[in-house]
């Protein structure tokens, strides 16, 4: 492995980890950040995949008392049968709208304009909702009805478009749908598993031909280390934060981070116009 690649594989590795919990878009940050230090291509595809299942592992891992309580209760308890059809639920609607759009978005969307874009309009969206009236109705996870899910799910859909974040789609909608910011952040972790675990499965198996070559292991493989580490840095500091701060810091940053982008492109100074993630 090059010096240079393995640099590349830290620097995406440590953006996947630190972006893919945070409502900021981790998407968004990776087309960005991968043209700005060049890497593209077949491998890059594949690197993606690799380093996300490296974040996902992460939650996975954070939760894993949860997860083994719920699995173990699935068969006798009506709390862990009611959380399990929410999570399934609330994940439908993003595998409905994936696998109809998923290839066209792709292609016509993954670039720096749009997700800076994104990035600005949600910034904006997170603030209005910040400051509306927040109404709760549903205090922990386990208060969800399977309504409230279904109105995440379907909020989930929007990330579908690189820059406007998966995490902001569903911890705001949840905001906007009636539940505290605890519940709202836990059920982004949980409902993040099986989207980003098809997701993940989806594209390998379109992508199955890029795992061939052996040559790569070592670069995927740091930047699996690298993603699942910083992913747990950035859920637990994720979950303190919002015990006593709002969202808006994140906001302004989508705002001022995606007018920076959107500022370049305009003055010429990078040419995003033609970037492609």
């Amino acid at each position: 492995m090059e010096f240079w690649t393995a640099i590349q594989a830290l620097i995406l590795g440590i953006v996947e980890g630190l972006t893919e919990f945070l409502p900021i878009s981790s998407t968004g940050h990776q087309i960005i950040v991968a043209d700005l230090i060049g890497f593209g291509g077949d491998r890059a595809k594949a690197f993606n995949i690799i380093i996300q299942l490296g974040a996902i592992l992460a939650v996975v891992w954070e939760f894993r008392q949860r997860i083994i309580g719920v699995v173990c209760g699935l068969p006798r308890e009506r709390q862990a049968q009611r959380f399990t059809v929410n999570l399934l639920i609330a994940f439908l609607p993003a595998v409905i709208l994936g696998l109809a759009f998923a290839d066209l978005i792709e292609h016509w969307l993954f670039n720096p304009i749009t997700v800076a874009s994104a990035l600005v309009i949600g910034g904006v969206v997170m603030l209005w909702a910040e400051k509306r009236q927040h109404a709760v109705e549903v205090q922990a996870v386990d208060d969800m009805s399977w309504k409230h899910a279904l109105k995440i799910g379907c909020a989930q859909c929007l990330a579908m478009i690189p820059g406007t974040s998966r995490s902001a789609s569903t911890i705001i909608g949840g905001l906007i749908f009636g539940l505290s910011r605890k519940a709202a952040t836990e059920f982004s972790f949980f409902l993040a598993m099986p989207t980003m675990v098809g997701a993940a499965v989806y594209s390998g198996y379109k992508h199955r031909a890029l795992f061939e070559n052996g040559a790569d292991l070592p670069v995927f493989v740091l930047g699996f280390v690298t993603s699942f580490v910083f992913a747990m840095l950035a859920v637990r500091a994720l979950l303190k934060f919002i015990a006593s701060h709002s969202y808006a810091v994140f906001a302004w940053y989508r705002i001022g981070f995606g007018l920076l982008i959107l500022a370049t492109w305009q003055l010429g100074l990078i040419d995003w116009s033609t970037a492609q993630g």
